[in-house]
């Protein structure tokens, strides 16, 4: 059988890359060999453990505070190391990390097709997301089939002269993930999450990370937090935070000795889709977090300046705010007390998926190796 070889080395990556390796391992017509990275360790091990995932090679880049140069190269000699021994029929990349660009980098230099996962996704801005944006524009020069997940990210590759043969339309695969998880219900291994959940208030819910809000733009994150909580006493805060010391060092100290603030730490996956679930608001700068909330009807807003996945903000359910701490004040607080604006975001509007991505992507991979016919892609 074909070996095809999905690579990731993230939180994220792993998330949306698990329903593919579960359907890959269930196919009849692939062998599938699992490797990761290690980009992220423990969040990367917290999906992994959920989602049954052992994977056959571990390259284990990670170092304290190691430069995006670092993670490249690493990963791109590990792999090297790894295909002279086990070169795959095809490999399988997630998105804009420096993990998938190094592993389609590094598979193009052994003459291994590239499959992209979550292709075609653009903010039009090389330095924004930085650096995901350049990261995602390198892989498609790459790949050889392009797995986009709407019908706009398509048209982004179109635009850009790829051959409309090498592009599906199967969804987000992230949807897959949410829909098998969500209704779990896992529990917390916080008491005071299991509390908050049985107590009825309202949460907002935030995520921070990305590196171009790290600094100045972060502390301007924490301190409107801070003002957030103080001027709604029964209001909580759930702040999970990454793991990156360099956003601790810059959100948390505004929000220390405040009552209504809950830091923890990064939250396993399907506890964190439970306490999406659970949240009244979600403010982040994540994409991933854009794509799930608006399946389950909750505001977002995003503190990016533009964002490469502009379905949902159409659809009006989620919102570019910036990171401007007047601005994150003024938009938490005005969904906190405006009904009717609260309600005109909150419409569950999922652009992205219907929980069969992974199917259509197995479907494409047969396509692309002579084992199958092509089939209908999402939205068409």
């Amino acid at each position: 059988m074909p070996s095809i070889m999905p690579i990731f080395g993230t939180r994220p990556e792993a998330i949306k890359m698990a329903p593919i390796v579960a359907a890959l391992q269930q196919s009849d017509h692939f062998d599938c060999v699992v490797t990761v990275t290690g980009q992220h360790r423990e969040m990367l091990d917290q999906v992994n453990e959920l989602f049954g995932i052992v994977p056959d090679h571990d390259l284990n880049i990670l170092q304290q505070r190691q430069s995006l140069s670092a993670i490249m190269t690493r990963t791109i000699d590990g792999l090297d190391r790894l295909f002279a021994e086990n070169k795959p029929d095809a490999v399988i990349v997630q998105g804009d990390t420096t993990t998938s660009t190094a592993g389609a980098i590094a598979a193009f230099y052994h003459g291994i097709p590239v499959v992209h996962v979550e292709a075609g996704l653009r903010s039009g801005d090389l330095f924004s997301p930085f650096p995901e944006e350049a990261n995602r524009k390198i892989t498609s020069q790459i790949a050889s089939l392009h797995l986009a997940p709407t019908g706009t990210s398509k048209a982004n590759l179109l635009a850009e002269g790829v051959n409309t043969d090498n592009i599906v339309v199967t969804g987000n695969t992230v949807i897959d993930a949410l829909l098998t998880t969500v209704d779990k219900q896992i529990a917390f291994t916080d008491p005071q999450l299991e509390d908050l959940a049985a107590s009825g208030r309202r949460i907002l819910l935030v995520t921070t990370h990305r590196r171009e809000n790290q600094g100045d733009a972060m502390r301007g994150v924490g301190r409107a937090l801070a003002r957030i909580a103080a001027s709604d006493p029964e209001l909580v805060i759930v702040l999970p935070a990454h793991k990156n010391p360099v956003v601790r060092e810059a959100v948390l100290p505004a929000l220390e000795g405040l009552s209504n603030v809950m830091v923890t730490e990064p939250l396993a996956y399907g506890e964190f889709t439970r306490m999406l679930s659970l949240a009244h608001v979600v403010l982040t700068d994540s994409g991933g977090v854009q794509e799930e909330a608006p399946s389950l009807g909750k505001p977002v807003l995003v503190m990016r300046d533009n964002t490469e996945r502009p379905e949902a903000l159409e659809a009006g359910t989620v919102a570019l705010i910036g990171t401007d701490e007047e601005r994150i004040v003024s938009e938490v607080s005005r969904l906190l007390q405006d009904q009717d604006h609260y309600d005109s975001m909150a419409n569950a509007v999922n652009p992205y998926g219907d929980g069969k991505a992974a199917e259509r992507t197995i479907a494409a991979l047969e396509h692309m190796l002579n084992l199958g016919d092509r089939i209908a892609e999402f939205g068409l």
